[in-house]
């Protein structure tokens, strides 16, 4: 009976995950984390292969469907996503110029234990990278709708339960494993217990301001679409759990799929098109906890935090930056290197500091960024079912 219930139940899963993986990195040794390190690697080419299969078979088909709303969706939910990034930014840094100079921070060298090489690489490459598969998703979808193209829909609509079935039967099962080699890892080289103590303050306060932004979010995306935003809320927990555990929004996509498709609040259409685009481009966590620590590193190896012009314009094209970074573990900061040295002025090791403290809550960023993909999918469902009543009317008249 209690297993049964383990296998039905994602959220004991990733849990389990979490932990397992802990308690094994902290005891095993140098040849069994060697082992750990290939399956996870293993099992990391195969969920990160199956990325852009899942952007097309969900983005083309829900676009497709849109008909004369596909230009209108697409024109209105890159705005909202972007304008997300800006503002999560925005709320970091007006808290680092209020908090950090109050905090008793400061940089501490610490010695991560080397992690053994693994031993086997296995490469399996993604068909196409997830920005191509993105463009390609949405060209197809956009040109279906405009063509009207019955045909290519029905093809879509099956390459749709295709990829379902990929995600049900494959990648979900394997999640729980590939979570336990990443938590294994952190904690064999040492990153939860030398890491996180020194930096402590500053993480906590980057998840308070996660929430009261996915607060704000929420809270619009009811406002906007009339219902209760506790109603996609209560769904999102083994999301933001397979999120932690990834570090990666591309790889948390199927979990964030299911999550939002259980709500009975928000739109069919609007779910399946702004949770894989939310996946590859709505990056508000990542965007909040990199301004709020550049800040924080500024002050730390350099004695002063940046300016607000350069802080301001910093945002901005990093809210861009967000668009075009994969949704893979770091993948904004990484995106974002130069406009640390070009904006900022950080030398190499500011870039280095930044990359240490963001790669330690990485997982509650992401975690951000696909919890808030569910506030997006409200905001649109607000907006388009609204537009759709409002055809309905004209129609009647």
């Amino acid at each position: 009976m209690l297993l049964e219930k383990i296998k039905s139940n994602l959220i004991i899963q990733l849990i389990l995950g979490v932990i397992t993986g802990a308690i094994l990195g902290f005891i095993v040794s140098k040849e069994v984390m060697q082992i750990i390190l290939t399956i996870r690697d293993v099992l990391g080419q195969i969920i990160f292969f199956s990325v852009p299969l899942i952007i097309i078979g969900f983005i083309a088909p829900s676009i497709a469907k849109l008909k004369a709303d596909a230009s209108k969706m697409l024109g209105t939910a890159m705005p909202i996503v972007y304008m997300s990034s800006i503002g999560a930014g925005i709320l970091a840094c007006i808290a680092g110029y209020f908090l950090i100079p109050y905090l008793n921070i400061s940089s501490q060298p610490s010695d991560l234990r080397e992690l053994p090489e693994i031993i086997f690489e296995l490469e399996i490459p993604q068909i196409m990278p997830t920005m191509t598969a993105l463009v390609l998703a949405l060209f197809l979808g956009l040109s279906i709708a405009w063509t009207r193209s019955a045909t290519f829909e029905k093809v879509l609509d099956e390459f749709n339960d295709m990829v379902l079935g990929i995600v049900n039967k494959i990648i979900i099962p394997i999640l729980p494993f590939f979570i336990a080699g990443t938590f294994s890892s952190l904690a064999y080289e040492g990153t939860l217990t030398e890491h996180l103590p020194v930096f402590l303050q500053l993480v906590f306060i980057i998840i308070v301001g996660h929430f009261i932004w996915l607060a704000v979010l929420y809270l619009l995306g009811g406002f906007i679409s009339k219902e209760n935003p506790l109603e996609v809320v209560k769904h999102y927990l083994p999301a933001y759990l397979a999120a932690v555990g990834t570090m990666s929004s591309a790889a948390t996509l199927p979990v964030a799929l299911k999550c939002a498709k259980k709500s009975k609040v928000l739109n069919q259409k609007a779910t399946d098109f702004a949770i894989p685009l939310g996946a590859t481009v709505h990056l508000c966590g990542s965007v909040l906890t990199e301004t709020f620590f550049v800040m924080a590193v500024s002050q730390i190896l350099y004695g002063y935090i940046p300016s607000f012009s350069s802080m301001l314009l910093f945002i901005l094209l990093l809210g861009i930056f967000a668009i075009g970074a994969p949704g893979v573990p770091g993948g904004t900061v990484m995106a974002s290197m130069g406009l640390l040295i070009s904006v900022l002025g950080f030398d190499q090791s500011g870039v280095a500091l930044v990359l240490t403290i963001f790669a330690i809550q990485d997982s509650f960023g992401t975690a951000c960024n696909v919890t808030g993909d569910g506030a997006i999918a409200l905001i649109l469902t607000g907006i388009f079912n609204e537009h759709t009543e409002s055809s309905k009317k004209e129609v009647v008249l």
